[in-house]
């Protein structure tokens, strides 16, 4: 590790100050978003983690097939479902409540990986002035603003992943240092398999450097993280490391995740140009001059990416745990290049300029796109990627407040593209848009367009959307209705 550069009373001042705002400036954008965006970029927001906590604390909800046949464990429902708890401990026991609080804490935690960013930089000798302005390539970019608040594996995994990196691969960690890192690193892969990828690149970076005794503590580290992995799912699902096993054939034996669609190998290049190309071409320009003082860090985020960038099927998402990572290494090259500046306005500038190109992402992000995104191209790229589905989300959640509720049909979407009971919160049937009729007297609400309205009465309606109720006083008992999404 290169010795630390030559930092002003006014540099370490005003890196301070730029830490401090461009955290708090993300957080506040993130809890912003958390408690006004109600759409939906992927399904696997609601029914990987919200609807299976919903179930596990108020006892109902939806049952995607990753939670029938296994292929997921339980450690992201389980801790949403604390969170969701824990709101009805001090009595937010309303969607809004439970809802606001769980993805008000995703996005703090998305500030809090910022931090992170910050800290993996200044690990490997950037100053204080450098690493801020490279954190604030995740705390204020576009895309990490967008998925902040979502409840997504990717999302809760990325600041246990930063931090772990940050003890373990630092130079001169620590033994206690290198054991906690990998200790968070095994907790980011049970809150997602795929960063087991970090874990062998921890493992790769210390054998290169012959640290084998911190390579042995890793390895014993993670070894035990493994075991818990596979005694949760001889617990859960009655047979040892079952998710992982169900999840890998699914995607990787038997390919069945080309079914959401494939994208040739420049794809996340692409998209991370269309959605933040000032961030983007910064971070890479910069992390490139970090390559020879942190070649490990380098070599563990590229390879990431590069794994990602070969498989067929392919969502920005997939990207969110090393996208701190590169925010460090952008960190770490500024400070590269800081060091050949003698302390001036000139050099706090370039920091500056950093940071400003950071906040343009961010004063963009509410003109994304789906298209920006990579997401929905051949269906809807023009289309705004904020508040998809809101508006049925909402209704989904007056339909919960209406006391005579004792059965809803979503006609006007399929079911995967709702909130579910997450926003419905009520325990009677939800049926989905090829469900019982009408006539069937299974439900008396139906969420549908403003023209198939039909009898009964409008009692509440958002853009093409409304909410009726049907002219019948109540429900008919369905003892086939099954909670299974359909």
């Amino acid at each position: 590790m290169s010795p630390p550069s030559t930092t002003s009373p006014t540099e370490g001042l005003l890196a301070r100050v730029v830490l401090v705002l461009t955290l708090g400036v993300g957080a506040g954008l993130r809890v912003y978003l958390a408690l006004t965006d109600d759409g939906l970029y992927w399904p696997d927001e609601i029914f990987q983690s919200l609807e299976p906590a919903h179930r596990l604390v108020f006892g109902y909800g939806l049952r995607a097939w990753e939670f029938i046949e296994g292929a997921r464990n339980w450690v992201l429902p389980g801790l949403v479902a604390a969170l969701m708890k824990g709101a009805t401990w001090v009595g937010w026991e309303s969607p809004r409540g439970y809802l606001g609080v769980t993805r008000g804490i995703f996005g703090l935690m998305g500030a809090a990986t910022a931090w992170g960013s910050w800290r993996l930089a200044r690990a490997y000798g950037a100053s204080e002035l450098a690493a801020a302005a490279g954190a604030s390539l995740f705390a204020l970019a576009a895309v990490p603003l967008y998925f902040a608040p979502r409840a997504l594996s990717e999302n809760a995994s990325a600041l246990p992943v930063v931090l772990g990196l940050g003890l373990a691969l630092a130079p001169g960690a620590s033994r206690r240092e290198g054991v906690a890192g990998a200790s968070l690193l095994g907790l980011a892969v049970l809150l997602r398999l795929q960063n087991g990828l970090f874990c062998v690149g921890l493992l790769a970076v210390l054998a290169a450097r012959r640290d084998w005794r911190a390579a042995r503590d890793a390895l014993a580290v993670l070894a035990g993280w493994a075991l818990l992995f596979g005694l949760l799912d001889r617990l859960t699902w009655g047979s040892w490391f079952h998710s992982a096993r169900v999840y890998l054939e699914f995607n990787l034996v038997q390919g069945k995740a080309a079914a959401w669609g494939t994208a040739p190998f420049e794809y996340y290049g692409r998209v991370l140009w269309r959605s933040m190309a000032g961030v983007t071409v910064v971070a890479g320009g910069l992390s490139l001059l970090a390559a020879r003082r942190a070649p490990g860090l380098g070599l563990v985020a590229v390879g990431f990416f590069l794994v990602h960038a070969l498989q067929p099927h392919k969502e920005l998402r997939f990207l969110l745990p090393v996208l701190p990572l590169f925010a460090a290494l952008a960190g770490v090259g500024l400070d590269v290049v800081l060091r050949h500046l003698p302390p001036s306005p000139a050099r706090r500038g370039l920091a500056l300029g950093v940071v400003v190109v950071a906040g343009l992402s961010g004063a963009r992000a509410g003109l994304l796109t789906f298209g920006d995104l990579g997401q929905y191209e051949n269906v809807k790229p023009r289309a705004s990627a904020w508040d998809d589905s809101g508006p049925i989300n909402r209704l989904l959640l007056a339909a919960g407040e209406r006391e005579d509720v004792c059965g809803l049909k979503v006609e006007a979407v399929h079911l995967a593209w709702t909130g579910g009971y997450s926003y419905f919160h009520r325990d009677v049937p939800l049926y989905a848009h090829n469900g019982p009729h009408r006539a069937s007297g299974h439900f008396n609400y139906v969420l549908t367009g403003h023209q198939a309205a039909g009898p009964g009465e409008v009692v509440a309606s958002e853009g093409p959307y409304v909410l009726v109720r049907l002219p019948r006083a109540g429900c008919v008992a369905d003892p086939g209705f099954s909670w299974r999404l359909p």
